[in-house]
């Protein structure tokens, strides 16, 4: 390889590189969403809390008190927060997926 290719092969991984972290950082603000006047955002974390607390109260109160994203305790429903953050999540990373695949293909 000549000092060029070896150019341009190092400008095309950093461009890809670049171009990863801008679609992380626009996905990563797609995850919020408001349930209860909290503010949260739809991880595998919250998701998961929020089906051990469903386990765990099953004949008992569905109404929990979590910290929004900005540690304000709110009073949530968990069964419908629950199916909102998996909502989000799904959806959010089907669209992340697609885009990382195209990104990929213009490699």
């Amino acid at each position: 390889m000549d000092t060029e290719e070896l150019i341009k092969h190092s400008r095309t991984r950093f461009d890809h590189a670049a171009a990863k972290r801008t679609l992380k950082e626009k996905y990563q603000g797609k995850f919020i969403l408001v349930h209860d006047s909290g503010i949260f955002r739809a991880t595998p974390e919250l998701i998961n809390f929020l089906d051990l607390c469903v386990k765990m109260n099953k004949h008992s109160e569905t109404d929990i008190v979590i910290l929004d994203s900005y540690e304000n305790p709110i009073k949530v429903n968990v069964i419908e927060l629950r199916k909102l953050a998996y909502q989000k999540y799904c959806e959010q990373m089907s669209a992340w997926l697609n885009e990382y695949k195209e990104l990929n293909k213009n490699r």
